[in-house]
């Protein structure tokens, strides 16, 4: 399985992206994102998702890790093959799925082209729990390991205070993030303010 390919770009447009390794010239198909992370660069380092059926073989790239899980985890969902979580991150960043995810905004996800009202649901429906728990996305972005059993701890007391798991779950990231080395209380405290 390859993980990355890291190479000289040789071409680069917002559909696809010829990149060069040890002179094998790699078709890979992008998402927006991606594109624009990659656009003025004359190297980079691409994940990969190798989708394979019997009559096609296709790489899908990615600019960041945390890309490449949420699509990963999108084409999880029945009814959504490559093609539309290609779309799904080509039209809202990752962000923006996972935030329209968690509030469960039909219509943010239903506003993709190709995503009708049932697969909106279905996407809401099948990876609401899994994004809570932080699936999806590149665990050291939302969470560094160790805060895991704190970030657990916080979220328990809070659902006792009777907030909601899909709130709460996008409040602490935030909070972690401007103070990574907040203790549960410290958690819980700034939670309340935001909730």
């Amino acid at each position: 399985m390859i993980e990355y390919i890291k190479g000289q770009i040789v071409e680069l447009s917002p559909a696809e992206l010829i990149l060069e390794n040890q002179g094998i010239g790699y078709s890979i198909l992008i998402s927006l994102q991606t594109y624009e992370a990659l656009e003025g660069k004359t190297s980079a380092t691409v994940y990969i998702h190798h989708y394979l059926r019997e009559e096609e073989e296709l790489y899908f790239g990615f600019a960041t890790k945390d890309e490449r899980e949420l699509f990963r985890l999108l084409i999880s969902v029945s009814g959504i093959g490559v093609t539309s979580a290609r779309m799904m991150l080509s039209t809202l960043t990752a962000e923006e799925i996972r935030s329209a995810i968690l509030s469960e905004d039909v219509n943010r996800i239903k506003s993709v082209k190709g995503i009708g009202l049932k697969s909106a649901q279905r996407v809401i429906l099948e990876l609401k729990d899994k994004i809570v728990k932080g699936e999806g996305s590149d665990s050291g972005v939302i969470f560094k390991e160790p805060s895991s059993a704190l970030v657990e701890e916080a979220t328990t007391a809070l659902v006792m205070l009777g907030f909601s798991k899909a709130n709460i779950g996008k409040v602490l990231p935030a909070i972690l993030k401007e103070n990574p080395a907040a203790k549960v209380e410290e958690l819980i405290k700034a939670a309340l303010k935001r909730l």
